[in-house]
């Protein structure tokens, strides 16, 4: 609870394991399923995560700290190696992709040596709108909230909020220009 109010805590409290382990095993046991029995990837992805809506699609490996801190909205795409580090709540979206490698991150650690030395922690909320991108290898940093219908560029390091259709890229990820469907024209 500490966690999830941002108050500063021991990142190794053992009433964490016991959550983290079960998160360990599940990621395992969705690798397996995914290459042995697909059928059952839909019921052990909803155990890893708090809520996963419908026809969503997450390629394994994944790794997550506890996952039942973590909502995923229907029609999501998330390509292999996905990272979630949901000590806090971690939020996305509806009909998102996200390319390999990426990392949601909410943990925060003391800057000065002394706590830090001492193993406090605390976190940070991570929200994630409806239609985004991410590309692959981008890292978002606790905090931030990235706005609906926003691509963020392969390998961009997204420390601030991103308003909504907004197209970001870069370390650390600046907004270069706002998206519109206004331009778009389907393929023939």
């Amino acid at each position: 609870e500490r966690m999830l109010a941002g108050d500063w805590y021991v990142s190794d409290d053992p009433d964490n394991h016991a959550i983290s382990a079960r998160a360990d095993r599940l990621c395992a046991q969705y690798a397996v399923a995914w290459v042995e029995d697909r059928d059952r990837c839909g019921e052990i992805l909803s155990q890893i995560f708090g809520s996963v809506g419908e026809d969503v699609c997450v390629k394994p490996p994944i790794a997550v700290d506890y996952g039942e801190n973590t909502t995923i909205g229907r029609g999501t795409f998330v390509n292999f190696d996905f990272t979630v580090l949901d000590v806090a709540p971690v939020t996305i979206g509806e009909y998102c992709q996200f390319g390999p490698h990426v990392q949601i991150l909410t943990p925060v650690h003391p800057l000065e040596p002394s706590p830090r030395r001492a193993g406090l922690e605390s976190a940070d909320p991570i929200v994630i709108g409806d239609n985004v991108w991410l590309g692959g290898g981008v890292i978002v940093c606790p905090g931030v909230t990235i706005g609906d219908n926003c691509v963020i560029g392969a390998g961009a390091v997204v420390t601030k909020d991103i308003p909504a259709s907004s197209l970001a890229v870069g370390s650390p990820a600046r907004v270069i220009r706002t998206l519109d469907d206004s331009t778009f024209r389907p393929r023939r």
